[in-house]
């Protein structure tokens, strides 16, 4: 008679839930649906503590106060949003401004993201409602804790970070309890740590760009984090040319020329954070600006559907 040995009986539980504007999907591995129901929850719980910290939904919330008192005073916030605030500060001056948290100062009749748009703001117009927008009038005082907007008008705004710092908080929770496998997946963009049951790294599937419910690629992946951004759900047509929503914050004017970024790194945050900023700078100052970071990859595609990948990525279809 014989009889398996340390056969693994965990499986992959799996919940989600509409959380900061998105879907959410958290999974824990475990042979206990009880403790898997308890390690999600406590992720989900992370992020919407994290939610009502950082929404412009809420007129009390620290993102709000700080957007009402620009030009006139600093605003008190506590540690965490000041720290996460300063990471921005940092990912904003590496990427040259390609990330801003002040992008929320843009002037909402520039571009409202309407696929029945037949045409773009002349340049001098998307110049104009783009002008508040500089992440260098972000005054941080670090004894104080403050965080203050130089310029009346301006407004910051954590669409940008906000999801990937909540996958990673999730995560920490939910590893924190005890969850030693896992996936948070923010809308696509995730972080995944552990092995699946039978011992196997995750699978993550790297969206078609032409086809969005579909993969063109695939990676193997564990105690990493993968966000994609793209214009494949987001975009306008204007003479037969394809305009992302995604806007460059010092032309006011959309991007073309990459279809999809995915960055692979060890945090959701910087996952999060860089995707929109490789598209904005282009295949070739957004590829060289990766290759000069330490655990940080990327795989691009352009619009004629080339695919483009940092010096450690080997692509398998």
């Amino acid at each position: 008679m014989s009889s398996l040995i340390n056969a693994d009986t965990r499986h992959v539980f799996k919940q989600q839930a509409k959380l900061m504007g998105n879907q959410f999907e958290l999974s824990a591995v475990t042979d206990d649906e009880g403790l898997a129901h308890n390690f999600i929850k406590a992720g989900i719980d992370e992020i919407k503590r994290i939610e009502q910290l950082l929404t412009t939904y809420r007129d009390d919330s620290e993102t709000n106060l700080i957007n009402k008192n620009a030009g006139v005073a600093p605003v008190h916030v506590s540690r965490e949003t000041f720290h996460l605030v300063e990471r921005a500060q940092r990912i904003s001056a590496v990427t040259q401004g390609a990330f801003d948290l002040s992008y929320g100062s843009v002037d909402k009749q520039l571009w409202n993201f309407d696929t029945q748009a037949q045409s773009l703001p002349d340049k001098k117009t998307a110049l104009k409602m783009v002008r508040l927008i500089n992440y260098r009038n972000i005054v941080l005082d670090r004894e104080q804790c403050t965080v203050f907007l130089r310029q009346k008008g301006m407004r910051i705004g954590f669409g940008g970070i906000g999801k990937g710092y909540a996958a990673d908080r999730a995560k920490l929770v939910m590893k924190n309890m005890g969850c030693t496998s896992g996936v948070v997946n923010a809308s696509g963009d995730l972080n995944a740590w552990g092995y699946q049951p039978g011992g196997k790294p995750w699978t993550i599937g790297i969206v078609n760009p032409n086809a969005a419910n579909t993969a063109f690629s695939y990676m193997n992946v564990t105690d990493l984090a993968v966000a994609t951004s793209g214009n494949y759900e987001k975009y306008i047509m204007v003479d037969g040319k394809k305009y992302s929503h995604t806007i460059n914050p010092k032309t006011g004017l959309p991007v073309t020329g990459i279809k999809s970024v995915t960055i692979i790194a060890p945090h959701a945050e910087i996952a999060d954070a860089m995707a929109t900023p490789v598209t904005i700078m282009g295949i070739e100052a957004g590829l060289y600006m990766i290759n000069q970071m330490n655990n940080i990859e990327a795989v691009l595609i352009d619009d004629n559907d080339r695919i483009y990948t940092s010096k450690k990525i080997r692509i398998t279809h």
